[in-house]
């Protein structure tokens, strides 16, 4: 009983961490404790001030600490896959601040969204009995082989995140009609990648994960307007968009 409620609390907090990042990302804090990590002194003062990157990295530590209970208490598969998606969730995140700065490329922003999707779905699926284990290692396997290409599309979705706040380069996506830089591009192939996927849905009649999609994609464009309006502080849409994704993991897990 204690392990279901122990992997509940981590899968909400999980999913509390995606969306805090996006938080972050729409209102501009990325940077606001700088490059130290995980930690700075003041952190539980910024994060009563309501410094959204302060309430992520307390978030982040519970959830590390809540993963290794159950690892300790529950040791399996789902549980060491989960903790091994926390460290690297952990590690990915710090380089994510050297991307920021420039001093690492926006592709390990990529690769902290996915770490940070697999911890999500590993404590959710541990949490019910509803999903069983041979089904989320399916999910795991068809979110990165093809024609299921959910990964990749996240993955995309991160390099345009870390593309876009980069401090030397953070600015505004314009036209991508005719892609001129590596913003650009980035943003049309995470576009292409999220038609492919729309377009999979259709095909497999994953109908509730479509519904969600498609809000998802609406968001999408929403925060895409909002950045070229605002690229410093494009708003609580960048946060709606990891919510709505969110949304379309879990759907596909449940429904599909």
């Amino acid at each position: 009983m204690i392990d279901e409620i122990l992997a509940y609390l981590t899968a909400l907090l999980s999913g509390l961490a995606i969306v805090l990042g996006g938080i972050v990302e729409g209102y501009g804090y990325g940077l606001s404790l700088g490059t130290n990590w995980p930690y700075t002194n003041n952190i539980l003062q910024l994060a009563v001030k309501g410094d959204p990157e302060a309430i992520h990295r307390i978030v982040a530590t519970l959830l590390g600490v809540l993963a290794l209970i159950l690892l300790i208490i529950d040791f399996n598969t789902i549980t060491l896959v989960g903790f091994i998606a926390i460290v690297f969730t952990a590690l990915l995140g710090m380089a994510t601040l050297y991307v920021l700065v420039g001093k690492l490329p926006s592709i390990f922003q990529g690769f902290h969204d996915i770490a940070a999707y697999t911890t999500f779905v590993s404590y959710l699926i541990l949490a019910t009995n509803y999903v069983s284990p041979n089904k989320y290692l399916g999910f795991l396997i068809n979110a990165i082989t093809p024609p299921h290409i959910l990964y990749l599309v996240i993955f995309m979705g991160g390099v345009v995140t870390g593309t876009r706040r980069m401090k030397l380069t953070i600015g505004t996506i314009n036209d991508v009609i005719k892609p001129k830089n590596g913003l650009q591009w980035a943003w049309v192939i995470h576009g292409i990648l999220s038609a492919i996927f729309f377009i999979e849905l259709i095909i497999f009649k994953y109908w509730i994960p479509l519904i969600f999609s498609i809000i998802e994609i609406a968001v999408g464009l929403s925060v895409y307007y909002k950045i070229n309006k605002n690229p410093t502080k494009p708003g609580i849409f960048v946060g709606l968009h990891q919510l709505f994704s969110l949304a379309v993991v879990v759907s596909l897990l449940f429904f599909s």
